[in-house]
């Protein structure tokens, strides 16, 4: 007799159960079957390594701590002595593992990358939340490194936003109408009043944690929080602006948890004029409360685009091919956005999930309104609540998580805790692209790059090659926990000079860096060429 995987079986059981949509392309492979933990929060750091925690306070994960080494806490509620690791550090290259120490609870926390590329975690649950993480990205073997009492107030679902000076703004969080700073100028610093948050708290269901947080060009904040925004001045503590509440009011916030991006940023002469989000998906009015009486609501399969830099901004809505909630948004190479992960029915929370959505989307910014949405080839593995994705060097879309339920669970649930990664490879990784792949040669990855300044990039491709179909792209690498990738941002740089090299199937592009701060947050991205839609691998490069 034959025997099935569990993943086989649930994705025969779901086959039946959902609705199937005519694909186009788009590859899946299992990287690992089990990491150990399950990956709520994942970060990509400028060595190709990704972080990867989960939390603490539902006893032991499946991995071992190194060398003999437990965590004592006093605080926990399930383990006060804890041998097991909450966090893993992934490496991209070797596709291997390597537990990490987190000494408080991280549970459903936020960060951020600093310039030199280090991760800041912030908050968590019960004696994490008020603790500050830290990551070094300078050496090999680091682990995770803990400030008590770091932040001012405690901060449980959270956003976090890298800001024009390097330092991080830290926002809301349950019951936390404020927003702090970090690193933190004198000790006395405090935390700030933040009345959008407490107007945008629907009572007892919230609809508001995890705020969409965008740096705009100016310099200020764009904070979308249940289903309407504002412009917000973080220095002077002001509302510059209130945009229009998003068409029909629904909420998109946590736990009717939808997910947002800013579209891709066109740098001409090193400045930005058009700046648009795209906020999709989510829950409808009602869909929390219903779920926790067991009525499954459908997810909202309408998505929001706006137009911030506009004198006048207006909502236009568009329409997925399908309902989603709990899924990401990731930014693509090319300009593209993936959306992945999620439900069709429910919300967010504690078993309150129904029916994945198995296939990804692809959203293509720059095409007609009519031909934006393209379904790709689904995974076999469901992610629902607490699944995670970024985007990788090498185009890839690592994704991993999925555990709605409040103890790790593997038998006898609609949805096993999920401890596997796998990748996801959009359609410009075929191999029948392989031709007309730019291949960068120069500049060399970890090379730094000043604000306003003409640079060369040099690269091979081995097929025709259209000059006029080139741009090079600028990512940075996000945060990802909770459907909300904080940090995220791709510039497309001004690449109008492509021309000919003197080697052969060589090719060289000038093009202008972004002109501030305000535009690209110092720091690490990764740089693409792309041509034709197909872009290179990227490298990794440092703004300052």
């Amino acid at each position: 007799m034959v025997s099935l995987s569990p993943h086989l079986i649930i994705f025969f059981f779901i086959l039946f159960a959902t609705a199937s949509y005519p694909t186009t392309a788009g590859s899946w492979s299992l990287l690992q079957p089990t990491i150990g933990i399950s990956a709520m929060h994942m970060q990509l750091l400028p060595t190709d390594r990704v972080i990867i925690f989960d939390r603490t306070d539902f006893g032991a994960s499946n991995i071992s701590l190194p060398d003999g080494k437990c965590r004592e806490d006093q605080n926990d509620y399930v383990l006060k002595k804890d041998c097991s690791a909450h966090s893993v550090e992934y490496d991209v290259t070797s596709n291997s593992i390597r537990p990490l120490m987190v000494l408080t609870d991280v549970w459903c926390s936020s960060g951020a990358l600093t310039p030199d590329g280090s991760l800041v975690q912030t908050g968590g649950f019960n004696d994490g939340d008020h603790v500050i993480r830290v990551f070094n990205n300078s050496c090999v073997n680091c682990d995770w490194e803990e400030i008590e009492s770091g932040l001012v107030n405690r901060r449980w679902y959270a956003s976090n936003h890298i800001l024009p000076d390097g330092r991080q703004i830290v926002i809301g969080g349950r019951r936390q109408y404020n927003y702090e700073f970090y690193p933190k100028a004198k000790s006395s610093d405090k935390a700030y009043s933040l009345p959008f948050l407490l107007q945008t708290n629907d009572l007892n269901v919230e609809n508001n944690l995890y705020p969409f947080v965008f740096l705009n060009t100016d310099g200020n904040l764009f904070i979308f929080a249940n289903n309407r925004a504002i412009l917000f001045d973080y220095a002077r503590n002001k509302v510059l602006r209130t945009f229009p509440e998003i068409p029909g009011g629904e909420p998109r916030n946590y736990p009717s948890t939808g997910s947002a991006v800013l579209l891709p940023m066109r740098v001409i002469q090193g400045n930005v004029a058009v700046v648009e989000v795209l906020v999709c998906g989510g829950a409808p009015k009602g869909a929390f409360v219903n779920a926790q009486n067991r009525k499954f609501d459908g997810a909202l399969n309408s998505c929001g685009r706006i137009r911030i830099s506009d004198p006048d901004p207006k909502w236009v809505m568009e329409i997925m091919p399908m309902g989603r909630v709990m899924s990401d948004m990731i930014l693509l190479p090319n300009g593209d956005v993936l959306i992945v992960n999620g439900g069709s029915n429910g919300t967010a929370g504690w078993e309150y999930g129904r029916n994945p959505v198995l296939n990804p989307l692809i959203y293509r910014p720059y095409n007609p309104a009519s031909n934006r949405f393209d379904v790709e080839n689904p995974s076999t593995i469901p992610r629902m609540y607490h699944s995670t994705a970024v985007l990788l060097r090498d185009g890839r879309v690592l994704v991993g998580g999925s555990n709605p339920h409040v103890y790790y669970n593997f038998t006898n649930v609609l949805f096993p805790t999920e401890l596997s990664l796998e990748a996801f490879s959009p359609s410009y990784l075929n191999p029948s692209s392989s031709g007309i792949r730019p291949k960068i040669i120069s500049p060399a990855t970890q090379t730094k790059i000043q604000y306003g300044k003409q640079i060369v990039v040099r690269f091979t491709v081995q097929n025709h090659v259209d000059l006029n179909l080139i741009s090079v792209t600028l990512i940075a690498p996000s945060f990802n926990t909770h459907s909300f990738s904080m940090n995220q941002r791709l510039l497309v740089l001004d690449g109008a000079n492509a021309m000919k090299s003197a080697e052969k199937m060589t090719y060289e592009v000038i093009t202008t860096t972004p002109s501030s701060g305000n535009v690209a947050p110092a720091g690490y991205y990764m740089l693409f060429v792309v041509h034709q839609e197909i872009p290179s691998e990227g490298i990794w490069v440092v703004i300052h």
